[in-house]
């Protein structure tokens, strides 16, 4: 399902698409035989069409990334329907039927919250709380965590001022447990949330295979918290679509983001649209996407850096790294003038931190004496730590100088620490990352920075094409950990 992404309004004023300069690129960035042929295009499956009746949303939202193991999953234990008008009117949930009181503040087997659509006036139900959830206990293992709306495709808003607000699932520390939850048809909205939690906090810790945890968003809208979503690492596939994330409220300038992915196993996100990190008006400010996941994959994303408080953020707007391997498609990345001299790099593939399980990674993050770049780096893309990037846009306020940065490696860890040292010491051969991008265009100057090993609308032997094709992709970072 694909919903139109509409630009902030007030970008409107950024103007005409601007050229390219891909013709500046200098010639170690650009891959050899000329630029005569046309980029390359990626490869992805056909849409579903777009529900519009019970039983298609029923089948859409019946289906899964195919990486992503449902199998072992028991319905929810616990099954609780919300009402409308009497919630509104207590000021807290009012239950038709079982009352979540009955399980005396503890859950096991799993839970499905279904909160009532409308209200007695057929008007989009508010409820003016946020959800209450009672702690998970007993075995994890097959559990789902389901929240939703009555009607499918039909929003229900949850609006508080509280400072604690949240809907945080806690997990904590779930082992070898199949763990699974969703999110589809819920608005968040905690303006006044500023404790340290996200509005969507899925505390889950840790884990070791074949446990896992997935969980899923659909159609719904975040805003509030230190980060609107925050997900720790750990055994994690998050997988969100049709959805908008509208920034935090928090008030740890640098440390507060409108997304913070830790070190997961996957971040995959279509049709999601991201605006409104605050910012500061002496401090640089968060990123509005900071995803540090083993294999992230975007799919027709939009992020802007149009501040919901304050000044516009002057961070780039994705922080990643550079170690594990991205696929994006079709990114649409926006930058108004933020009162701060803004950080060059619109995407930052940064390596001065592992932050997932060491073994959630095939190869060394620092550079080792095993491993030496070839002269035709092109033809090992299979070896190496990969980004690929389709049909980027760009909009700014400027001439953005480049969009992508792959940052150099480290040579060593602080000792009992994740930091990386060393970083800009180690020769380019020793790096073992590749990024590729293919029909970026608007406002910038250059592609890439001048860092690592970056190529633009390189031909590809035919024995690397599988670069373009997003379920190969998947298929080959998740296959090079046993996942």
């Amino acid at each position: 399902m694909r919903l139109p992404l509409g630009l902030a309004a007030g970008l409107a004023v950024l103007g005409t698409i601007g050229c390219s300069g891909l013709g500046s690129e200098s010639s170690a960035q650009t891959a050899p035989h000329g630029a005569a042929a046309p980029p390359l295009q990626p490869v992805v499956p056909e849409d579903l069409p777009a529900p519009h009746t019970p039983a298609e949303y029923a089948a859409h939202d019946a289906s899964y990334p195919f990486y992503m193991p449902m199998r072992g999953l028991r319905r929810p234990a616990n099954r609780f329907f919300v009402k409308c008008d009497a919630s509104q009117s207590a000021g807290r949930e009012v239950y038709q039927g079982n009352d979540v009181a009955s399980l005396y503040g503890r859950a096991e087997g799993g839970l499905e919250f279904v909160y009532e659509a409308r209200d007695r006036a057929g008007r989009p139900c508010v409820y003016p709380f946020a959800p209450s959830l009672p702690d998970i206990v007993g075995n994890l293992d097959g559990t789902q965590f389901i929240f939703r709306s009555s009607a499918p495709g039909e929003p229900v808003t949850f609006r508080s001022s509280d400072q604690w607000a949240t809907l945080r699932l806690r997990a904590l520390d779930m082992g070898r447990a199949r763990i699974h939850f969703e999110m589809r048809d819920i608005a968040l909205d905690f303006p006044g949330a500023i404790q340290p939690m996200g509005a969507l906090h899925l505390e889950t810790y840790g884990g070791a295979p074949p446990g896992l945890f997935t969980a899923v968003i659909r159609r719904s809208r975040l805003f509030g918290g230190k980060n609107a979503i925050f997900v720790p690492s750990g055994e994690t596939m998050l997988y969100a679509e049709d959805s908008e994330i509208s920034g935090n409220v928090g008030t740890n300038a640098d440390q507060e983001h409108s997304t913070y992915i830790n070190g997961t196993l996957v971040s995959h996100f279509r049709n999601v649209r991201w605006q409104g990190q605050q910012g500061w008006s002496n401090v640089a400010s968060g990123h509005q996407l900071k995803d540090k996941a083993y294999l992230r994959v975007y799919e027709g994303v939009a992020v802007s850096n149009a501040p919901g408080r304050g000044s516009p953020s002057a961070m780039p707007l994705i922080d990643a790294t550079s170690f594990g391997f991205t696929w994006a498609n079709n990114l649409r990345i926006e930058r108004v003038q933020p009162l701060q001299e803004p950080r060059d790099a619109l995407v930052d593939l940064r390596s001065e931190i592992l932050y997932g399980n060491p073994q959630h990674y095939p190869w060394p993050v620092i550079a080792t004496s095993d491993w030496r770049m070839p002269p035709a780096a092109l033809g090992v893309l299979d070896k190496v730590y990969l980004s690929v990037f389709f049909n980027t846009e760009v909009r700014s306020f400027r001439n953005e100088p480049y969009v992508f940065a792959l940052r150099p490696w480290g040579r060593g860890f602080t000792p009992g620490t994740p930091n990386i040292v060393g970083e800009g010491m180690t020769l380019r051969g020793e790096q073992r990352a590749v990024s590729l991008a293919f029909g970026t265009r608007g406002t910038f100057g250059k592609v890439y920075s001048g860092d690592g090993w970056t190529y633009v609308n390189p031909r590809l032997s035919d024995g690397m094409l599988w670069v373009a094709d997003r379920d190969a992709f998947i298929r080959h970072a998740l296959g090079l950990i046993g996942r």
